[in-house]
């Protein structure tokens, strides 16, 4: 008995119709991922500060939290902020994004330089101690004073011109020493140095130890509004009376201070990725209220003259991107990057969709007209055979007949297709019958 074989769909057929279309796909799509988009590394370098200095104890903080992200962060020791931009600006450094104090450059060098800036992350103040009988109150009479302004690298000279310039001085006004924090320290305290100029954040230990150290004075800056109208990188904060300790009362009255910030900024290059999970991490660390700043006063795109990167100003306008809020920074990630994959897929599925139905159309189709060639050659040699023709040939074309609808029989099709599959059926008889008919005649010819 002969059986048809049909099927809803030719599995055959569409992986023939459809494979090449996906292996290219996925070609292209993974050259798309890897090449148009490329995925974030998975290490930072970012130059830090002194030893035991804000910036130090601060990217220690943020190497703990890229951690739990697996990212590594590489904390490079420097200076302070000037050689901490000089190291981010440098094309043959590392160093991908640092601790810089506001003030250390311009917008115009910094956009030349491919320097973004993250955000500020919290006050620095202007801390200038002094011995002195009397009190001071303006900076003028620092004049002809020894002054300490750090080691070179630190940024605190640029900044300390800007200040004597605008009190009619310059820099030979007052002898200048670039001592290391420690060295200076003891300097001062042994009565070497006159004042120690530096900027830092309230939990140094060095602010912590001057403020509570006998016969040392704090500069008050009375004229802090009028510093902030000529800088405008610089903010006017106030130390509050009894913020060191309250029960002794240190310090004794409210000291007005100028404050420059500290920023977090990158090269350009950085992956935008990378540079949002720096940004999670600084909302973490530096949020918290301190002696100067409120609860989620920072980070900031305020307070800062290098250009804010788009991404960081994406950040401060909506938070976070929405899938690293629901799962994590790398899977995130994966989902992110899958839409430049979505619509390199797109761009090809378009056109190649009216193309490959068609295809897989045909090739159903091709199992059966292709026995129609043989038909016709059947019919034709029926049409050509005469009463001599040998009964042996007709006999033969008829089992050549059999032997095509068999295969027709065998053949497996969906169903949308067995129309197709009946015509043919139908049109083998059709031509069988004919041959049968005129196989009699010749039989009854040649038998008269």
């Amino acid at each position: 008995m002969k059986k048809i074989k049909f099927t809803l769909f030719s599995i055959r057929d569409l992986l023939l119709a459809f494979g090449p279309m996906i292996l290219a796909l996925v070609i292209i799509a993974g050259a798309a991922y890897y090449l148009v988009d490329p995925a974030p590394k998975r290490v930072i370098e970012l130059s830090a500060g002194p030893e035991n200095s804000s910036y130090q104890r601060f990217a220690k903080q943020y190497a703990s939290e890229l951690a739990k992200n697996k990212v590594t962060l590489h904390i490079n020791p420097s200076q302070g902020s000037q050689e901490n931009l000089q190291k981010i600006s440098d094309p043959d450094s590392d160093i991908q994004v640092g601790f810089v104090r506001s003030g250390s450059t311009d917008a115009q060098i910094a956009e030349e330089k491919g320097l973004v800036s993250l955000g500020s992350l919290f006050y620095e103040p202007i801390w200038i101690f002094y011995r002195s009988k009397k009190e001071f109150d303006t900076i003028s009479q620092f004049k002809g004073k020894r002054i300490n302004l750090g080691a070179e690298g630190n940024g605190m000279h640029r900044m300390f011109s800007q200040i004597l310039s605008v009190n009619s001085m310059q820099d030979a006004d007052v002898q200048i020493q670039r001592l290391d924090d420690a060295e200076a320290t003891k300097a001062f305290l042994n009565g070497k140095l006159d004042a120690l100029v530096f900027s830092s954040a309230s939990d140094s230990p060095l602010v912590q130890q001057l403020l509570q150290t006998p016969d040392v004075r704090l500069f008050d800056f009375v004229q802090a509004e009028a510093y902030t109208r000529r800088f405008p990188f610089l903010s006017s904060v106030v130390l509050p009376r009894g913020i060191v300790d309250i029960g002794r009362d240190i310090p004794a009255r409210d000291y007005h201070l100028i404050a420059p910030t500290a920023t977090l900024v990158a090269h350009e290059s950085l992956h935008p990725a990378l540079m949002g999970l720096l940004l999670q991490a600084a909302r973490k660390i530096h949020s918290k209220a301190d002696w100067f700043s409120d609860q989620g006063e920072f980070p900031s795109d305020k307070y800062t003259e290098i250009p804010v990167a788009a991404e960081a100003e994406k950040f401060y306008k909506n938070g976070p991107p929405m899938l690293q809020r629901y799962m994590s920074f790398w899977m995130a990630n994966f989902f992110d990057r899958m839409w430049v994959v979505l619509i390199t897929a797109g761009a090809l599925l378009l056109p190649l969709s009216k193309v490959i139905p068609p295809l897989y159309v045909w090739r159903i189709r091709s199992r059966i007209y292709r026995w129609y060639g043989q038909l016709r050659i059947a019919e034709q040699f029926i049409d050509e055979a005469g009463e001599n023709s040998p009964v042996h040939t007709l006999q033969k074309q008829m089992q050549h007949l059999d032997e095509i609808e068999e295969k027709v029989n065998n053949t497996s099709l969906p169903l949308s297709y067995m129309e197709e599959l009946y015509h043919l059926r139908s049109h083998i008889h059709f031509v069988r019958d004919r041959l049968v008919e005129r196989l009699r005649a010749v039989e009854t010819a040649q038998q008269v």
